[in-house]
């Protein structure tokens, strides 16, 4: 059975992911019953919508963009240079422990260079640049837990 958290079918939204990198496309959308799943890449909105229902004793939790939460690390900040985490899971800024990081401060990058790596559900996921430039910020830290919309570093 795959894996499900809160009724959204992760396994798909990673297959959608990988579908995107071994065919070179930048967006990918599904649609099946009341369930939409889009998926993109550089640098476009993600967002999965589905029906929610609120169970009949208590009252909805107030909703709110992930990327909205992580607007204050980005304050302030061109959003078109901003990278953003495409997911939930734990930073790693280096390919092994005790290795030399993918990046940092002053680096030049060129489109497509991994800059960092989210663990996600025992999956280590390479996060590409988005664009050539050099990097501005890093915004998260080694080993830290980041959320879906995360700014994780800033190319200029």
């Amino acid at each position: 059975m795959a894996d499900k958290k809160n009724g959204i079918d992760q396994a798909l939204i990673r297959d959608l992911a990988n579908i995107l990198n071994d065919t070179d496309l930048t967006e990918i959308e599904v649609e099946q019953d009341d369930l939409r799943i889009r998926v993109s890449r550089a640098g476009n909105t993600q967002y999965v919508q589905a029906p929610f229902a609120a169970p009949a004793f208590a009252a909805p939790a107030p909703m709110a963009a992930a990327p909205a939460a992580a607007a204050p690390a980005a304050a302030g900040r061109n959003p078109a240079n901003v990278v953003n985490a495409p997911m939930v899971g734990t930073v790693y800024m280096a390919p092994a422990p005790g290795a030399r990081a993918f990046i940092e401060v002053g680096t030049a990058v060129k489109e497509g260079q991994t800059l960092l790596i989210i663990e996600a559900m025992k999956t280590m996921n390479q996060i590409p640049a988005p664009r050539s430039g050099t990097v501005t910020e890093i915004l998260v830290e080694d080993g830290r837990p980041v959320e879906y919309g995360e700014a994780l570093v800033v190319i200029e």
